[in-house]
């Protein structure tokens, strides 16, 4: 029986690049940093000649942590699908902020380009037991796919 979420795996191009953005701009902090390589990691993964980097973070109200990994061999690609809000797979992971309002200001000063303004959802669609919900898609460095939430 699964009993918790333990964390979430962004791969990522550029370790710092990424840690700054999530730390600096999201309010994660960095908790672990090791490095992976061997035949351990090797059967794991299924790949050959491992070598990569992961950065922990989690967020102030806790877990479950992100996995931050980035490979130095075999590198991976981009896929500029994985994008897009319609691709197939696993599409977003969301953040829950207490001011949605200033974090897009952040990320607009920073540079992030957010899909559009901060939308109430409907209360004919979905009302949560947290209250009603407002959310804003972006993009991190990588292209992967985030949405910031606020509940009222």
């Amino acid at each position: 029986m699964t009993l918790a979420i333990d964390h979430i795996n962004f791969v990522v191009s550029d370790l710092e690049r990424s840690v700054k953005f999530y730390t600096e701009l999201l309010g994660f902090s960095e908790s672990k940093r090791p490095h992976l390589e061997g035949d351990w990691i090797e059967s794991i993964v299924g790949l050959k000649g491992v070598v990569a980097d992961v950065a922990f973070i989690i967020a102030p109200a806790g877990e479950p942590r992100i996995e931050l990994l980035c490979y130095k061999t075999p590198k991976g690609e981009a896929l500029p699908a994985n994008s897009l809000a319609n691709t197939v797979g696993i599409r977003h992971i969301a953040f829950r902020v207490d001011d949605i309002h200033a974090v897009v200001s952040r990320l607009k000063d920073a540079g992030v380009k957010v899909l559009g303004e901060p939308v109430v959802v409907p209360e004919t669609v979905v009302t949560h037991d947290a209250g009603h919900k407002m959310l804003c898609y972006f993009h991190d460095p990588d292209g992967v796919l985030l949405e910031i939430t606020e509940y009222k």
